[in-house]
């Protein structure tokens, strides 16, 4: 077995050092060409949001298309440092238990009633209570000041040492309390599918099973952006059909996981068309087995342990990845390098265990071999994803356990695992983000086991050992004392199997050379597109 420290050929080449300068993979970088005015810029999606404001939702797509309309406080760069967005200033206290921002003035929603710091109020307070990520982040929020318009402030009953990385606009939206605050329920307001924001582009349309549109916002804070006139998002969930339009010049760029790993070789000497690997320093994208605990079969660890004997991520590195990225031996990517350790085992590859395991459990093999069957549903959009589903029920009929695969659109997966709970196990793509208070503790934490909430504690998984760490180390100011809270957290997850963690996202942007600013900071095109433009 590989070891956990160690890269693939690829994976060197994808490390953000390797291409720091770079912007592209297997083709020159871009001259500097001017910028063109108008024209209307087309992004394809591998799949349809659920819905197109993420101020309860942290599905994939969602985020990828809420914060071209609601903006956030803050940006961040490469190296996640933050930058103005509608906070002009910011600063927090010694102790860490205040948070003070000047707001940027003269912004308009789209409506055009003035943004104020009353608006920054709802969203935080509202956030906090529907997001899936908003118990965590603002856990230790206990009061909101707006001494006037345009100064807010965050005062914090305990540190949050994670927070001042979390007010991107795809994680933490700031939304128009004049349009929500009615005493009705937010997550239904009818502004989730048709936003009013402070952003670059407004909202004009959304075809369901084709596209959205949204239009050049012309009173956009930050002028002369944006230079486009039309932002036009497709979804393409077709994988054939998604490269075709990308090499026809249809689609102009298009994020996630668009081109299949097995294609990016060849699409990359295509001199019409860039790769990008930079973007999703603000996503730090993950792959897992998850199961539900709520299923009698999965609630003997024997069971769990004996799936972590067979499925090998480096087997899905290879067969699945093509090689890029990095093998996982816990939930923390290796761009988060505070809270990851290399020398934090694997699960052995060992059918022989396994069979072992099932045989004690219970599960002797029947006359056709068969011990059981159990649904094995995986998070579509990806085909990375699914070929990995596919590897894990060749890995699984080895120990004489059938895992039939079920696919099925977004919306319909979300709600069976989510709302209705009608799952045994999964193949899922989770983002750590910024921090893993923001982005693991809402796996793992019992008092996130939260039905009809997506991306929360889907195992509904319990240890409280593991809840009085995660709640220790989201005040914890020490950073070392931090770190080894979560190697501890870790050591007891390897050792539970609720999840068995795979490999890491081998997320890219495609890009014709037509068009840039699709990548301007580490959020890349999470954020909300208002470089976006054409060259000549």
């Amino acid at each position: 077995m590989t070891d956990t420290a160690s890269l693939s050929r690829r994976g060197f080449l994808l490390s953000s050092g390797a291409i720091a300068g770079l912007g592209v993979l297997g083709g020159a970088p871009l001259l500097a060409q001017q910028a063109v005015a108008g024209g209307t810029a087309v992004i394809a999606l591998n799949a349809e949001p659920p819905v197109i404001s993420a101020l309860g939702h942290t599905a994939y797509y969602t985020v990828f298309v809420s914060a071209k309309t609601t903006e956030g406080l803050l940006a961040y760069d490469f190296d996640l440092q933050p930058k103005p967005q509608l906070a002009t200033e910011w600063s927090v206290s010694p102790d860490g238990l205040r948070y003070d921002f000047t707001l940027r003035e003269g912004v308009k929603w789209h409506d055009g009633q003035p943004f104020t710091s009353a608006d920054v109020a709802w969203s935080i307070s509202t956030i906090r209570e529907v997001h899936p990520r908003g118990r965590n982040t603002f856990a230790n929020l206990a009061t909101i000041e707006t001494p006037d318009d345009h100064h807010v402030s965050l005062i914090l009953e305990r540190p949050a040492p994670y927070l001042i990385k979390a007010l991107a606009a795809a994680e933490t939206p700031i939304l128009p309390k004049h349009i929500y605050d009615n005493g009705t329920d937010p997550l239904k307001n009818p502004a989730q599918n048709t936003p009013i924001g402070t952003g670059p582009y407004r909202f004009k349309e959304w075809v369901r099973g084709s596209h959205i549109i949204y239009t050049r916002n012309p009173d956009y804070w930050d002028t002369p952006k944006p230079l486009v006139e039309q932002l036009v998002i497709r979804f393409l969930p077709d994988a054939a059909a998604r490269v075709a339009a990308i090499e026809s010049g249809e689609v102009h760029v298009a994020p996630g996981e668009p081109l299949p790993i097995s294609d990016i070789d060849r699409i990359s000497q295509n001199p019409e068309i860039g790769v990008e690997w930079n973007g999703y320093q603000y996503a730090n994208g993950v792959r897992r087995v998850e199961f539900n605990l709520e299923r009698p079969i999965f609630q003997d660890r024997r069971v769990r342990k004996a799936f972590a004997h067979v499925i090998d991520p480096q087997a899905i590195l290879n067969l699945s990845n093509y090689g890029y990225g990095h093998v996982l031996n816990g939930p923390i990517h290796p761009n988060l390098k505070d809270f990851y350790f290399a020398d934090l085992p694997l699960h052995e590859i060992n059918p022989q265990k396994a069979e072992a395991l099932l045989d004690e459990a219970g599960h002797p093999r029947g006359a056709n071999g068969t011990r059981f069957t159990v649904w094995l549903d995986y998070v579509p959009g990806s085909d990375g994803v699914r070929r990995g589903a596919d590897y894990i029920r060749q890995a699984l009929l080895q120990i004489g356990v059938d895992a039939q695969i079920r696919a099925q659109d977004f919306a319909t997966y979300t709600k069976r695992v989510y709302t209705d709970r009608d799952f045994d196990f999964l193949y899922n793509g989770m983002s750590n983000l910024f921090d893993p208070t923001v982005g693991v503790q809402r796996l793992y934490w019992s008092k996130n086991f939260k039905p009809g909430v997506p991306f929360s504690n889907g195992a509904n998984y319990s240890n409280p050992e593991v809840d009085r760490l995660l709640e220790a180390s989201a005040v914890e100011n020490d950073p070392e004392a931090r770190r080894q809270q979560w190697r501890r957290i870790q050591e007891i997850l390897f050792e539970d199997i609720p999840t068995i963690y795979t490999v890491t996202s081998p997320e890219h942007t495609a890009f014709n050379r037509r068009i840039d600013g699709h990548t301007p900071d580490g959020a890349g095109l999470f954020g909300n597109g208002a470089e976006l433009h054409f060259i000549s």
